[in-house]
């Protein structure tokens, strides 16, 4: 009772930062999203560690202030920094004898996995499209979790995550779609069967985000990424969907909607 209680508390104190920080964007966004990607890539390769695996931390890092540079001054581009860091990495491995290819390759994967995808929440910055990203990600977690528990009988990914069902995967799907119809013709976003697709393909795509950072979880033998969030575990416990579905919708709606 007591942690489900710290779950709920948690919960709403985290709806209102997120209204607080997407309605306000520009800086306090773009800080948002750094402070996320740090904490994610720590979690990411803190848990990698349990393998052996040594990621190069503050390469990481470096790339993530570099999105957040980028965010603020935008002068540079994420191609240019991309390049640059993923040059270096390689020639620490090429110098140093003691990072292996697992490292080198660890250390990008982080990059890529966490604040490249999660810099695409910033592109939607100031547009009323940028909504459609957490409506649907945290409709489907949430629908899921309500239809698994009530109908669920048939295993999803029981390898990866024994708890997730097909139906609370169907439950997902269904349950963004009655939050992102509304939302859409309040704001005139259309055609609505462009809007359908891509929540459809969106919510889809971040149940799959789920499941990789459940299977992270897996092969580090780890329950959760970190405490962060009282009763929702770490940022990549939180935000695993939202940082598959950001490209996603972004990518969606620059070639369909715009």
């Amino acid at each position: 009772m007591k942690e489900l209680s710290s779950r709920i508390l948690t919960g709403i104190i985290g709806i209102f930062l997120l209204i607080f920080v997407i309605s306000n964007g520009g800086i306090y966004l773009s800080s948002s999203i750094f402070i996320l990607s740090i904490i994610g890539l720590r979690e990411f390769y803190e848990a990698l560690k349990s393998i052996d695996i040594v990621p190069m931390n503050f390469w990481g890092y470096v790339f993530a202030l570099g999105v957040f540079m980028m965010n603020i001054y935008g002068d540079v581009s994420i191609d240019f920094i991309l390049i640059l860091v993923v040059i270096i990495v390689l020639m620490s491995f090429l110098f140093e004898k003691r990072v292996t290819i697992q490292d080198a390759g660890a250390t990008l994967l982080g990059i890529l996995y966490i604040p490249f995808l999660l810099s695409y929440v910033y592109l939607l910055d100031g547009t009323e499209y940028i909504w459609l990203i957490f409506i649907i990600a945290f409709g489907t977690d949430t629908f899921a979790y309500i239809t698994g528990n009530l109908l669920g009988k048939n295993k999803l990914a029981p390898r990866i995550s024994p708890n997730k069902t097909i139906e609370g995967s169907i439950g997902g799907v269904l349950g963004s779609l009655i939050l992102t119809i509304p939302y859409s013709i309040f704001f005139r976003i259309g055609p609505l069967w462009k809007v359908a697709l891509l929540t459809i393909i969106a919510s889809i795509i971040s149940q799959i985000g789920d499941l990789v950072a459940s299977k992270i979880k897996r092969i580090t033998n780890i329950k959760d990424y970190g405490f962060i969030m009282p009763g929702h575990g770490g940022v990549l416990d939180r935000f695993d969907s939202i940082i598959f579905s950001a490209p996603i919708v972004y990518y969606f709606i620059s070639y369909f909607l715009i």
